[in-house]
């Protein structure tokens, strides 16, 4: 007996974006250029380029641990750009620059780079116990 319907195959056939012929469709970028990096990921490069500039003057910058948050945890009437937080029992210190606010205080990528950078530089002037301008004497210049 001959039945109607063919069987189900094991396995569910892939599924195409292949229409009307003109091919697969692919990335927008390569992933070697920059605008296939995310927002987050371009914003951890300009801290990670003002930490390289620093650290070139600052050796023991070595030991402090830096990191990119979103948005910080607590708001008060003020929302803070950055943090320090110092070495504690088997803890580095801590710089912590908080990614949203700085974002929505800057408007092209060179406001953002100079505004991490002084960020960056206030709470290590901080974490030293040293005025920002002995930690970068260009700070406040650019």
């Amino acid at each position: 007996m001959d039945s109607p319907v063919p069987p189900h195959p094991s396995e569910p056939r892939p599924r195409r974006r292949d229409r009307h012929g003109r091919g697969m469709r692919g990335p927008v970028a390569p992933p070697q250029v920059p605008m296939s990096a995310s927002r987050s990921e371009t914003f951890r490069d300009l801290v990670q380029d003002s930490v390289e500039r620093l650290e070139r003057r600052w050796p023991q910058l070595a030991d402090v641990d830096f990191q990119v948050l979103d948005v910080p945890v607590t708001l008060g009437d003020t929302v803070p750009l950055g943090r320090a937080v110092s070495a504690g029992k088997g803890q580095p210190a801590q710089v912590i620059v908080y990614r949203r606010p700085v974002e929505i205080r800057t408007k092209s990528r060179d406001e953002r780079a100079l505004l991490v950078h002084e960020i960056v530089v206030e709470q290590v002037a901080e974490l030293l116990g040293l005025a920002p301008e002995s930690v970068d004497p260009r700070y406040g210049q650019d």
